[in-house]
């Protein structure tokens, strides 16, 4: 039975964190469907297509890389609902500090309670993508600074071209 995990977010924009995360998630499952988030209550600044088109654009060359399928998708009702519509049985959650674990582990709880058969699984991110936060990103680059050290070169430009005008 293939190993099938999501990892869900908004990825508004795809930040170098978030690549640290498929990196790891890549090598513990045969399938990685990253899952764009989708919220009516959210003004996100990149729309949906553009964000699914930057998770597939980044993270395919990584999954490939390690053999992992990978598959990008939107979903817009509960996590653990779109986990199990998709057949994932893993969610991949990244951790950066303990604010980060604390309000993982209530989300895990709650999870685990709405459906024990997705197994919720902790990457820390790596040292160097720790400070590293989507909002942070937006920030710096809507006040025109220097973006590249946190995201790759495509979501740097695509940021820049959001922010002409």
């Amino acid at each position: 039975m293939p190993r099938i995990a999501i990892y869900p977010g908004s990825f508004d924009p795809v930040t170098y964190g978030h690549l640290d995360v498929v990196r790891h998630a890549v090598i513990l499952c045969d399938k990685l469907i990253v899952a764009v988030g989708v919220h009516s209550g959210k003004k996100p600044l990149f729309s949906t297509e553009e964000r699914l088109k930057m998770t597939q654009d980044v993270f395919s060359p990584v999954a490939a890389a390690a053999g992992c399928v990978l598959a990008c998708t939107t979903y817009d009702n509960l996590t653990v609902t779109a986990a199990q519509q998709n057949g994932a049985t893993i969610m991949i959650r990244g951790l950066r500090d303990g604010t980060d674990l604390d309000y993982e582990m209530q989300l895990a709880g709650m999870n685990e309670a709405m459906a024990p058969d997705v197994e919720t699984v902790f990457v820390p991110a790596s040292a160097q993508v720790r400070p590293i936060t989507a909002t942070l990103v937006r920030q710096i680059a809507s006040m025109g600074g220097d973006v590249s050290p946190f995201v790759p070169a495509e979501i740097a430009a695509a940021l820049k071209a959001k922010f002409a005008g």
